[in-house]
């Protein structure tokens, strides 16, 4: 046990020496990942709240054929303006984006609304522009409200109540919690945690293994009087110390930073209090051995600082992938996929974030099963350690 912690006090503080392992694990995940994500929260409500705010903007060619329609746009707040050249006018004006929509207005269509026929109307959008989705579907809203007002306007002329063609009404009810709206949102906090914890912990473990090789150190050290479990075991140690610290300082920042995010502006509300950032905290610490047993793993079987940072680099992501797919498909917290680490933690940081109650059996499996995985691959890199062709 002091061989293990003298590995673990040398381990720590030469890396504190190092201005480059100190940005990573400490300042550019820690702070940079949590800042970078609630400023780019803040720009996306900002943006939505400033779409909802202004006036549907609708290119219209053919308007005076239908002056009542216009009315109605124009009653409901969208500003309509003309636009010349017909229908070849208006596609070329959307596919140029000089307007964002165009409404064409064929010329039957006042004898046909008259006739009680059909009328075709063409609405010209751009699908690779994805800023106009939104205003797609305002348009296609306010259109079909129109016509189901002309709709029962004639059902009313032949006597017929509009009721008679709508025999099922759905009243759509809303039972989503500000919090559990706030989650859906913040769907990918968890990943920045992960990523950032991972990140804490890359430079120690490159620099304890294939940092250790280049620079001819580690033959000399493994010739000391003490068991290489002891040296692996105190490389992990001061690896999971980094990450440790790394990830109390990225939840402390996403906590700080959230703050400014203004949630209430549209129903939502995120609890991340004390009390949330420390259950956060402790669902991930298990997570913090399995990350630096992983990076010590790979990076022992690198040759130089170089190799390891190119295995590494693209390693730190393979833990987040599980949070991708879960994103994907939109899983929901059950006790059978609380074995599968990263996964796990991510669905009770989501539980967690929404208030929903957690289970202790879906905690204890959750840290039981990423806590065996890391001893596993800690035992893994002993074993490799404790051949000779690691000094090869």
């Amino acid at each position: 046990m002091r061989a293990l912690l003298t590995v673990l006090r040398k381990e720590v503080l030469e890396n504190l020496r190092d201005r480059r392992t100190v940005l990573s694990a400490l300042v550019l995940g820690p702070l940079g990942a949590p800042l970078l994500f609630a400023v780019m929260m803040n720009v996306t409500l900002e943006r939505n709240r400033e779409h909802d705010e202004r006036p549907l903007e609708l290119a219209m060619a053919g308007r005076a054929v239908a002056p009542n329609l216009v009315a109605y746009l124009e009653g409901e707040g969208v500003s309509v303006r003309t636009i010349p050249g017909g229908a070849a006018g208006a596609a070329a004006a959307v596919r140029e984006h000089r307007v964002r929509l165009a409404l064409v207005i064929p010329d039957d269509y006042a004898e046909r609304i008259a006739a009680g026929e059909p009328a075709r109307v063409l609405l010209y959008t751009d699908s690779s522009d994805t800023s106009t989705g939104a205003d797609r579907g305002r348009a296609e809203g306010l259109i079909g409200a129109y016509a189901a007002r002309i709709a029962s306007w004639r059902l009313a002329a032949r006597g017929l109540s509009p009721a008679v063609v709508q025999p099922i009404a759905v009243d759509e009810i809303d039972v989503s919690t500000p919090a559990a709206r706030a989650t859906a949102l913040f769907g990918m906090l968890s990943y920045f945690i992960v990523f950032a914890t991972l990140m804490g912990g890359l430079y120690i473990a490159i620099d304890a293994t294939a940092g250790e090789r280049e620079r001819g150190s580690l033959e000399p050290l493994l010739t000391l009087p003490v068991a290489r479990t002891s040296l692996v075991y105190g490389k992990i140690l001061a690896a999971c110390t980094y990450m440790a610290l790394s990830l109390a300082l990225t939840i402390t920042t996403f906590a700080i930073s959230l703050r400014f995010v203004h949630l209430d502006q549209f129903g939502m509300q995120l609890d991340l209090g004390l009390g949330t950032a420390a259950s956060i905290y402790g669902v991930m610490l298990p997570f913090v051995l399995l990350g630096a047993a992983l990076l010590t793993l790979v990076a022992s079987f690198t040759r130089s600082y170089r190799e390891a940072q190119s295995w590494l680099g693209g390693l730190v992501l393979v833990p987040t992938m599980p949070i991708l797919f879960a994103s994907i498909y939109q899983l929901a917290p059950r006790i059978g996929l609380m074995w599968i680490p990263s996964l796990s933690q991510h669905l009770l940081i989501q539980s967690l974030l929404r208030g929903d109650p957690v289970g202790v059996g879906a905690v204890a499996l959750s840290a039981g099963s990423t806590l065996a995985f890391g001893m596993l691959l800690a035992a893994a890199a002993a074993r490799l350690y404790g051949r000779e062709r690691i000094l090869g």
